[in-house]
């Protein structure tokens, strides 16, 4: 059987990545993008990161870019969504979208933390719609969290698990449909804590990443934290919740500290200020340690 024909809405930072993990994969991708000279630059880009991972510079030709909406869609079997993370022009396209695509394609969000039941409430034929949550950059990041809503049907499902796993990725099944899905509840979970510890004036921004990268950070790639609380004991996990779960950050909204900093323009890289000070080399160096370190792990699978 032929494989299944991708098209990306989306030829930003997420949107090209996508395409080229499906292009790769063999699958022919169509990228729409309503920004001109976003999606021109698509294939450039996509063509630019094949190269410095060492894949086939080949794979850039199964990828088409089309101004259009209507003909980007119009014989796709799926269609993932890549824009900004904004409800009402998600809500939006989608409707734009479902009315342009054949009755029978999957329909697929990558937002981050949007619950796709908000997304996806408003189309006629919800059971062909799901949530696919990559991580950046998803050309190097193996995981996709498969989310389902109360309507999606066990065949999309499927179709979405296989589809993900054919290309090499690990999908994830999110069987309920919450706020940040999976990783981004732990994720945020632990920034939470990270924050209140400066705010707190326990330590400083420098430390907390100090002390995550030089002990359990370590860890993370090979034992997970329930692997570890087993590996400890369920015992033993029970007692140090017990003498340091009251102690820890949970108050239900954001940080005043993180607030602050917000208000008074301190925005991390793209103010050159945020938890620390950041010159344009040291954004580049550390951006720079983290795909090698993404590319050396997954030269290391393969």
């Amino acid at each position: 059987m032929s494989k299944p024909r991708i098209t990306v809405i989306g030829a930003g930072l997420m949107g090209h990545g996508i395409a080229q993990v499906f292009a790769l994969a063999g699958h022919d991708v169509t990228i729409y993008d309503s920004f001109a000279n976003t999606l021109a630059t698509a294939k450039d880009r996509i063509l630019a990161n094949l190269k410095f991972l060492g894949d086939d510079e080949a794979a850039v030709h199964r990828v088409t870019l089309e101004p259009d909406l209507g003909a980007a869609v119009r014989d796709a079997d799926y269609v993932v969504e890549a824009v900004l993370e904004d409800l009402a022009l998600k809500q939006k396209l989608f409707a734009e979208i479902e009315d342009l695509a054949r009755p029978d394609a999957i329909l697929a969000s990558n937002t981050s933390v949007i619950p796709i039941t908000s997304i996806m409430q408003n189309l006629k034929r919800r059971e062909r719609a799901l949530g696919t949550h990559w991580w950046n950059p998803p050309y190097l990041v193996p995981l996709v969290e498969v989310i389902e809503t109360e309507w999606t049907s066990a065949e999309t499902l499927a179709f979405a698990m296989k589809l993900h796993a054919d290309v090499g990725k690990k999908p994830a099944h999110v069987k309920k449909d919450v706020p940040g899905f999976i990783g981004n509840r732990l994720q945020h979970a632990l920034w939470r804590e990270a924050i209140s510890l400066v705010e707190n004036g326990i330590c400083d921004a420098e430390t907390v990443d100090a002390v995550v990268k030089a002990s359990f950070g370590r860890r993370l790639a090979v034992l997970g934290p329930l692997e570890n609380a087993d590996m400890v004991g369920t015992d033993l996990t029970l007692a140090i919740h017990n003498n340091v779960l009251p102690a820890i950050e949970h108050r239900p909204g954001p940080s005043p500290y993180l607030e602050q900093l917000v208000q008074s323009g301190k925005l991390g890289f793209k103010s050159g200020e945020g938890f620390r000070t950041w010159t344009p080399a040291q954004q580049t160096a550390l951006r720079n340690r983290v795909l090698q370190h993404l590319r050396t792990a997954r030269d290391e699978e393969t």
